[in-house]
């Protein structure tokens, strides 16, 4: 059992969403019964279940979206960590994140990820801002079948050093993740991961997620979910986050969630949107 440390407590400032979104005709994907947005389980008719995101938990979700469709997530983060040696915090503004997915068909999509950085040193005051390195991948279905409980996906990402100065890692990196959910009654899913971060010139981290996802009703949904890394292969991160998803349209999602390191100082505040663009 890890020991929590007593965290400090933040104020934390408004954040600002910002988002694009693309127009496209797709197919229709019929599902066999009524589905989850993410991770949270949110029960919604099943002739217009068509929104399942992978935001905004860290747990990636099991299922891919409807062949011929985009699914646009984007959100805004602001994370605080406290730094050895001075009082101050280092602080990382992440506006807009945008995760952009394209079904291939019912079993494969491809997938993009980019963002805009900002990062403030608690040490000389200075902020470096710019773009973050792209990702581009794929998730594979492995098991989704009518009947079962249980979903399987893996996602598969390489992450290219096409960042601005003082954002980019500056290496290719593969991100790889197996992830598994649970159906456990109409109102409750458990959703988990495993994956492995893959650096070209040194260690890599391993990491691990575990979610679970409680309907309120057919709009909210709710998601408390410990996660952590073993850095390098040699840290290890506990941390944890909590939040909830709401449902605008069958189509359009809202999501808030706040997170926290749990045998490190770490806090962060996070608020997003998704809209999948599939015609009826």
């Amino acid at each position: 059992m890890f020991k929590i440390k007593i965290m400090k407590r933040y104020s934390f400032v408004f954040l600002m969403l910002s988002a694009s979104v693309q127009f496209v005709y797709g197919q229709d994907q019929d599902q066999d019964q009524a589905q989850a947005t993410g991770n949270v389980t949110v029960p919604v008719k099943k002739e217009v279940a068509k929104l399942v995101t992978d935001r905004p938990t860290q747990t990636v979700s099991s299922t891919v979206v409807p062949m011929g469709s985009f699914q646009l997530e984007a959100g805004s983060s602001i994370e605080f960590t406290p730094q050895e040696g001075t009082r101050k915090d280092k602080n990382s503004l992440l506006a807009p994140t945008t995760l952009l997915r394209y079904g291939v068909s019912q079993y494969f999509e491809l997938r993009a990820v980019s963002q805009f950085e900002s990062r403030k040193s608690p040490f000389d005051e200075n902020r470096t801002s710019g773009m973050g390195d792209l990702q581009l991948g794929v998730k594979v279905r492995i098991l989704d079948k009518p009947g079962v409980n249980t979903k399987v996906a893996w996602m598969g990402h390489v992450q290219i050093p096409t960042g601005s100065r003082g954002i980019s890692e500056d290496v290719y990196k593969g991100i790889g993740k197996l992830t598994v959910s649970h159906v456990l009654s109409e109102t409750v899913n458990l959703g988990y991961s495993m994956g492995y971060d893959y650096f070209t010139e040194k260690n890599g981290d391993f990491n691990y997620t575990m979610v679970l996802g409680i309907a309120v009703n057919d709009r909210v949904g709710l998601f408390i979910e410990p996660y952590g890394e073993v850095v390098r292969l040699k840290t290890f991160e506990a941390s944890f986050d909590a939040g909830f998803v709401y449902l605008l349209k069958e189509n359009l999602q809202l999501d808030f969630s706040y997170g926290s390191g749990l045998n490190y100082k770490m806090n962060y505040l996070a608020l997003g949107m998704s809209w999948n663009t599939s015609k009826k």
